[in-house]
């Protein structure tokens, strides 16, 4: 990671669908495989139904394309907003 490279912010909303804990397992599974091959954090908020993934992707449509093949989002239990976010500023901890 570096100054200057660009991260997909994906904001996620809770709908009005019920949701099991299979259908979080199956989340979890698919965001850990995304994470083996990326850069990504991700969590849920503490004081809201929702949460963030923070990641990398080649362009915004591979972005899209993660996003689209999570169970929730395609199952309709979250909606999500998605954006590009440039990196400025960065630990030296984290540099490359």
């Amino acid at each position: 990671m570096k100054k200057g490279n660009k991260l997909y912010v994906r904001i996620d909303y809770r709908t009005d669908r019920d949701f099991t804990e299979q259908d979080f397992q199956e989340h979890l599974a698919y965001v850990e495989s995304v994470a083996c091959e990326r850069y990504l954090v991700g969590g849920g908020f503490s004081n809201t139904d929702g949460g963030m993934l923070l990641f990398e992707a080649q362009s915004y449509e591979e972005a899209e394309q993660i996003v689209q093949n999570d169970p929730l989002i395609q199952r309709g239990i979250y909606r999500y907003e998605l954006y590009v976010w440039d990196l400025v500023v960065l630990s030296k901890n984290i540099e490359d």
